[in-house]
């Protein structure tokens, strides 16, 4: 097998406390369970990572350790202050100098949706892709053989998920 990308956008925040700061909200109950199911479903479907790379925020740690406790594995982790709020060039760049077979990338919309679009050869027809709403996950094949010479526009989807999908 080549390549592998799982771009990940952060499960549900919470919005409970209207002081803090946008960097360090948590998730709320709905975003825990649905980060958990979505590790289930990657584990169920076999794809697993062996490479992380999730932004700073305390969102997407926090995806990512309830993800982990569904999939029943924890990856090479590393956490990127420059992720939070990436745009699709910078979410591009970290992607560029990843190492692994399997990469997971957790981040934040706009960045996230926009790099998804950009980088698909052809769309999922899924209502909700273009949006890309919290914990919305796409399994890529990397039409590339390293990350260095990844490319936008080339890459197949090979499955789309969004927590909804999952209580069907």
């Amino acid at each position: 097998m080549g390549l592998r990308l799982i771009l990940m956008r952060h499960a549900k925040s919470s919005w409970d406390d209207p002081l803090s700061d946008d960097f360090d909200r948590v998730l709320n109950a709905r975003g825990q369970s649905n980060a958990a199911a979505m590790g289930i479903w990657l584990r169920d479907k076999a794809y697993l990572p062996d490479e992380v790379l999730v932004s700073a925020a305390a969102r997407t740690r926090e995806t990512y350790e309830w993800l982990s406790n569904g999939m029943g594995l924890c990856a090479n982790v590393e956490v990127k202050d420059t992720l939070y709020l990436a745009s699709d060039r910078r979410i591009m760049s970290h992607l560029k100098q990843a190492e692994g077979n399997t990469v997971l990338l957790i981040a934040h919309n706009p960045g996230v949706g926009e790099f998804a679009a950009r980088f698909a050869n052809r769309a999922p027809r899924h209502k909700d892709f273009a949006r890309y709403p919290t914990c919305a996950t796409t399994v890529f094949d990397v039409a590339a053989p390293t990350w260095s010479e990844i490319a936008f526009g080339v890459n197949p989807v090979v499955d789309f998920v969004v927590p909804r999908d999952l209580d069907a």
